[in-house]
């Protein structure tokens, strides 16, 4: 999760030099205010992580699961949050105004982060403080997490709403954190059947998540019919991921980005999980070509390749899977298929 990721991925699209089509604005971020922070966490936690911010961590850090292991506290712990989390707010307030019609905050997507405690690497939920950055104009949200972990800290924020559709399609509870993320975790109240849950075997190839992902998530979004499609874009699905253990390509990334450039909704995407750099550079960039309607070659250009050594954007050598265990991994994501029809499909009319 280190921001080397984030440096690299800059590198490789100004290598590209997508950032000098007329059509695309760099934008600084900014951070975070306090009342930004609040629509989704407690004054407690903001006030907690502020003290934090000079790296020590020694004043009950463990009450907000702050401490060794997955959420360590670091100098300027909130300064670099509010930044991140700044962001994507930046990136709505740009879409909602009509100035831009897509938006990426590669540094965004932390979707783990709960109200009171930091999870998962998470410290701040910059895509549930930007979907309310929509929700106070009265806007409607489609938000579609493809992150290899379940997009728990999302869902929790919206679970009993009908104003957000929230669709996270990942690596099954069972074998990977944060162990949620089943198909019967629908939503409650008014929210009940817009929360949506595909859950996919561990080494679910990039054919079959492309497969699962049209058999569902499509139909939702077009009969929602939301006012404003958010994406979290985590690569931890990425075979060469080395905390994962799905089998997603560059190539099958492409085909879902394709997907949602399709769609008629303004789109506001942030980045993720991803832990294998060259993998996020590459997916990303070719993340943010497709959403500025940009072309670029499979040939890495000279520069990047000089600096990281890598040759080509899209991934060669794809991982072999035993016909037999290919088998069992195609009749799980069946299953989460069928019983998404089954049970969410009626709340949209969907035969």
């Amino acid at each position: 999760m280190k921001p080397i990721r984030l440096k690299q991925t800059y590198e490789l699209l100004q290598s590209y030099k997508l950032f000098e089509n007329p059509n695309v604005i760099i934008s600084d971020p900014t951070p975070a205010s306090k009342e930004d922070l609040l629509t989704f966490h407690s004054h407690d936690y903001i006030n907690a992580i502020e003290v934090f911010n000079d790296g020590n961590w020694s004043q009950n850090a463990s009450n907000f699961n702050l401490g060794p292991g997955d959420n360590p506290v670091y100098k300027k712990i909130f300064d670099a949050s509010r930044l991140s989390t700044g962001g994507s707010i930046v990136a709505a307030k740009m879409i909602e105004s009509g100035k831009v019609n897509r938006a990426f905050n590669i540094s965004g997507g932390l979707h783990h982060a709960m109200p009171n405690y930091a999870y998962g690497f998470c410290v701040f939920n910059d895509p549930v403080i930007a979907i309310n950055q929509f929700l106070q104009k009265g806007l409607k949200v489609a938000y579609i997490d493809i992150d290899c972990h379940h997009g728990d800290g999302v869902q929790l924020a919206f679970y009993d709403t009908d104003a957000v559709l929230t669709i996270s399609i990942h690596e099954s509870g069972q074998y990977l954190f944060p162990g949620t993320g089943w198909v019967e975790e629908l939503g409650t109240g008014k929210g009940k059947g817009y929360s949506v849950n595909l859950p996919l075997h561990p080494y679910s190839s990039a054919e079959i998540i492309v497969w699962a992902f049209k058999q569902t998530v499509l139909q939702l979004i077009n009969k929602y019919n939301p006012d404003i499609l958010v994406t979290q874009l985590g690569i931890d699905s990425h075979f060469n991921d080395p905390i994962t253990h799905l089998n997603q390509t560059a190539q099958g990334f492409e085909s879902i980005l394709k997907e949602f450039a399709k769609l008629p909704y303004p789109w506001l995407a942030m980045g993720g999980g991803g832990y294998d750099a060259m993998a996020v550079a590459r997916c990303w960039s070719i993340a943010f070509s497709v959403m500025s309607e940009q072309t670029i070659s499979n040939k890495i250009p000279v520069d990047y390749f000089d600096k990281y050594g890598v040759d080509n954007l899209y991934d060669i050598q794809i991982p072999n899977i035993d016909s037999d265990y290919e088998a069992s991994t195609k009749s799980y994501a069946e299953n989460s298929v069928r019983e998404i029809h089954k049970l969410i499909f009626p709340t949209f009319g969907i035969r």
